[in-house]
């Protein structure tokens, strides 16, 4: 399939976008209104079918030089085993801003590993370990 890249969502593929996270069971929850604000504090990457339809989508959180966290990878389920997840990481790693940064980092579920393993990450980091931090209610 002839799909298009780019870098800049128009009002249209929103919709689509949040369509694409109703999908997947770690999005299913967003709303249109945070995720305007989100895409203005992060890097998108979106795949147009030739009807300029949003069919895969990812971002990339950077400081521009040390780190880059990859987030958000997703294929519309009518479109997965096709290829295009790996349409959309060529189009993430090919990206000049992208193929500067020191270290490019994700995170995904134990099924994912053969997917990014593919295109170089790895899970063996050592001693470093994930640590996150949710706010309280009320807090």
């Amino acid at each position: 399939m002839d799909v298009k890249i780019i870098t800049e969502l128009k009002e249209k593929h929103l919709t689509q976008l949040m369509e694409l996270y109703r999908q997947c069971w770690w999005a299913q929850d967003r709303n249109l209104a945070d995720v305007k604000v989100m895409l203005r504090h992060s890097r998108p990457f979106g795949l147009l079918d030739p009807e300029d339809n949003l069919i895969g989508f990812t971002r990339v959180l950077t400081d521009g030089v040390y780190k880059a966290l990859l987030l958000d990878v997703v294929v519309d389920r009518e479109h997965r085993g096709s290829g295009l997840g790996n349409v959309l990481m060529g189009a993430v790693m090919s990206d000049p801003e992208m193929k500067e940064i020191k270290h490019l980092e994700l995170y995904c579920t134990e099924e994912m590993l053969p997917f990014y393993e593919q295109w170089g990450f790895t899970a063996d980091l050592g001693n470093l370990h994930l640590m996150r931090r949710t706010p309280s209610p009320g807090v």
